[in-house]
């Protein structure tokens, strides 16, 4: 393929090695071949002459992230200097010697030196208030193909979000693969490195070839920065009707964040972070990045379609050998099978990314012990405590050594990117939901019927048509039952859905086992509780299941 390359292709990249910055943020690539800002087709030639993807028949490129199908927050440290202040320090925010950083990135430099280079200058942040530059330099070609889908361009700031175009590179994140760590000498774990320093806004990745780690970093990034400056940063998706009216959906990977937002009948703002300031919310990407497992165009028409363009990175998914066509039921490579799509290939996606206050607030979670409600009306004390708490059953694939759902609890519902004490973020949540008197609803996208393995998981047109009730006011004034284990007001009857499923014990045909399961997953809440960083907090606590 190289052969075929056109000259004025060739002299293109010479003149983009040229233009091609050479240090910023303290990292430099003398000594390497950089491709600046190549466009998606530019980066779609380089990844198949590099032999990194195959075009599937959809015009969409399939890539496999080898080993890490998944992050690996075992091995994700931040440095311990005056930029990092504040940070909750410990098995989530890992601290590093300002030394071994040192010694990390001279090492990494050395290795770059001879290699090709992708550069994407990007931004993160709809809101130009609270915008930052995000340089991302990566080794491999598909991997700045993801960034330019995930961030925002500026050709998207010069049209919808209408605003100066020009990147200033606020942090620069390297992504080297091929690079290995060395524990001793770095600092780390094992061989592979996500290394943060605040001060010098610069984050190293090694040995690792799954993206999700480059988007996740910046998200990090801003969960410092940004409640410095009084914005709220949340793990979740956002959406809105024709009036304008916002619900922002909070949930690990695996809960139905990205499906529930996708919502035909709603414009999407955003599938996964968001910042919330005195003015409303916006979103901190310009693309969604999906699961895609068992997707069909049937019961996610949108995602789906998006899936199938040119332009979409699709990881870990197979193809026909021969055909090209995608098989999204194929798992035998991973169920963390994704598709990185910029916004815009949703046809309902919101022009400019920001929304009002949320009049409604949603928080996702995979019950795999079959007991909680598929819908519950939370206080706000409730809603702080369920968000500190984060239960959900953690998905298979979506990390290491994670091979079936298993029930976890992650502060925040995203504390591997929550640089400051929980509590922190929970406190700017309960100031919202009060000071602008949005409502709080726990959904259960789990199982019912009995834990998995013996139940069922809830269906996701039951999901659908509850969240969809619960935002248009339909279940304000409907009759409701407290569940006794965990203090839940759930609706008894709601428009289209059958009753029968409302309440979670009376789907067990053991009762008795409903209720020992309800009292051991009690106990695992209050156990939780006690671990976090509440002392502040009683009146939250006194929220919690008894």
């Amino acid at each position: 393929m190289n052969e075929r390359i056109p000259e004025a292709g060739i002299d293109e990249r010479r003149e983009r090695f040229e233009a091609a910055p050479k240090e910023a943020n303290g990292l430099s690539l003398d000594g390497a071949k950089v491709v600046k800002d190549a466009s998606t087709s530019q980066l779609y030639e380089h990844a198949i002459r590099l032999d990194e993807g195959l075009l599937a028949a959809s015009g969409a490129l399939a890539v496999d992230t080898g080993v890490y199908t998944g992050r690996s927050p075992q091995d994700k440290f931040v440095v311990r200097n005056a930029g990092s202040e504040g940070v909750d320090w410990g098995a989530v925010n890992q601290p590093l010697e300002q030394a071994a950083f040192d010694r990390l990135l001279a090492d990494m430099q050395a290795h770059l030196v001879g290699r090709e280079l992708f550069v994407q200058d990007l931004f993160a942040g709809a809101d130009q208030r609270y915008r930052l530059g995000a340089r991302i330099v990566t080794e491999y070609a598909w991997h700045s193909l993801f960034a330019r889908n995930l961030f925002i361009t500026p050709a998207q700031i010069g049209s919808a979000w209408t605003a100066d175009r020009t990147v200033k590179p606020d942090w620069v994140v390297l992504d080297l693969p091929s690079f290995r760590a060395d524990p001793e000498r770095h600092g780390c774990a094992s061989s592979t490195i996500i290394a943060v320093d605040f001060e010098r806004r610069l984050v190293l990745v090694g040995n690792t070839e799954y993206a999700g780690e480059i988007k996740k970093s910046i998200f990090g990034v801003l969960n410092l920065d940004l409640p410095r400056r009084s914005v709220f940063p949340m793990h979740c998706s956002a959406n809105e009707d024709e009036h304008g009216n916002t619900a922002l959906f909070f949930g690990l990977s695996g809960t139905g964040k990205t499906t529930l937002s996708a919502d035909a009948q709603r414009r999407l703002i955003g599938d996964d972070e968001h910042g919330w300031s005195d003015d409303g919310i916006f979103n901190f990407e310009g693309g969604c990045y999906a699961k895609v497992v068992d997707l069909s165009k049937e019961s996610e028409p949108e995602i789906y379609a998006a899936s199938q363009r040119f332009g979409t990175v699709l990881e870990n998914v197979k193809l026909d050998p021969v055909t090209r066509r995608v098989d999204y039921t194929d798992t035998s490579k991973t169920e963390n099978t994704r598709a990185a799509y910029p916004l815009k290939f949703m046809p309902n996606a919101s022009p400019d990314a920001v929304g009002s206050h949320p009049t409604d607030v949603v928080f996702l979670t995979a019950d795999a012990f079959g007991v909680l409600p598929p819908i519950s009306r939370l206080s706000v004390e409730q809603a702080m405590y369920h968000f500190l708490s984060g239960y959900t059953a953690k998905v298979a694939g979506t990390e290491r050594g994670v091979t079936e759902p298993a029930a976890t609890f992650s502060a925040c519902f995203g504390a591997p990117f929550m640089p400051l004490p929980p509590s922190s973020y929970a406190a700017m949540l309960g100031e919202r939901l009060r000071r602008h008197g949005s409502r709080a609803w726990l959904v259960n996208t789990g199982w019912t019927g009995g834990a998995c393995g013996v139940g069922s998981r809830i269906k996701l047109g039951v999901t659908r048509s509850l969240v969809r009730a619960a935002l248009a006011g339909k279940i304000d004034d409907a009759p409701l039952k407290v569940d006794p284990h965990f203090g839940l007001a759930f609706p008894t009857a709601v428009p289209g859905v059958d009753a029968a499923v409302l309440d979670p014990r009376g789907t067990w045909a053991d009762k008795a086992a409903y209720d020992d399961a309800a009292d051991k997953l009690v106990a695992m809440f209050r156990e939780n509780f006690r671990s976090l960083d509440t002392v502040s907090l009683a009146e939250v606590k006194a929220a919690g299941p008894s």
